[in-house]
């Protein structure tokens, strides 16, 4: 089972390396929306492996599914053409490629003087799951629970009724 775990581990980072990668590098900003998704996906696998489901489910819901199709429709409404794109000048690419090597080099003398810690001698796997989430929140904190639903919900309708077109033939004061 360990091996699988691990085997299943390396899948998934590499499989997040290669989408984040090419979020950066593909020239479509619609490919690089897609490999983004990708992305969030074998993050969400990460969070499957560490037994946190409800962290995975609420990461696929809310950064695969919104905020990306938030990011496709302003990639869509911005039509972006090559032609009319205004292109860096080299100073800037040069900058950014020496700002970059020197990323690169505190990342690699942090990771060189990074100690690994042990293993923990026990684990509990039900810290991250659906169940052991809903009895906390709602016995222990049901009360901070129902007053964020309260705030949410306030904000809801203040939305709405900001959003909502006045009428210039009513006399509303």
């Amino acid at each position: 089972m360990h091996n699988f775990t691990l085997l299943l581990f390396l899948i998934l980072s590499s499989l997040a390396i290669f989408c984040g990668l090419m979020t950066v590098f593909s020239r479509n900003p619609i490919h690089s929306a897609l490999f983004l998704i990708g992305c969030f996906f074998a993050i969400a696998g990460h969070y499957l492996l560490l037994s946190a489901q409800f962290l995975a489910i609420v990461h696929i819901i809310v950064y695969a599914g919104a905020i990306m199709v938030l990011f496709l429709f302003t990639l869509m409404l911005m039509n972006l053409n090559e032609e009319t794109e205004q292109h860096k000048p080299a100073l800037a690419k040069i900058g950014a490629v020496i700002s970059a090597g020197m990323l690169m080099l505190v990342l690699v003398a942090v990771f060189k003087r990074a100690v690994l810690a042990p293993p923990p001698p026990y684990q509990d796997f039900s810290i991250g799951t659906i169940e052991t989430l809903g009895k906390v929140l709602l016995n222990e904190f049901l009360l901070p629970f129902e007053f964020a639903s309260v705030l949410l919900l306030t904000a809801m309708i203040g939305a709405v009724l900001l959003a909502k077109k006045q009428n210039p033939n009513t006399n509303q004061a």
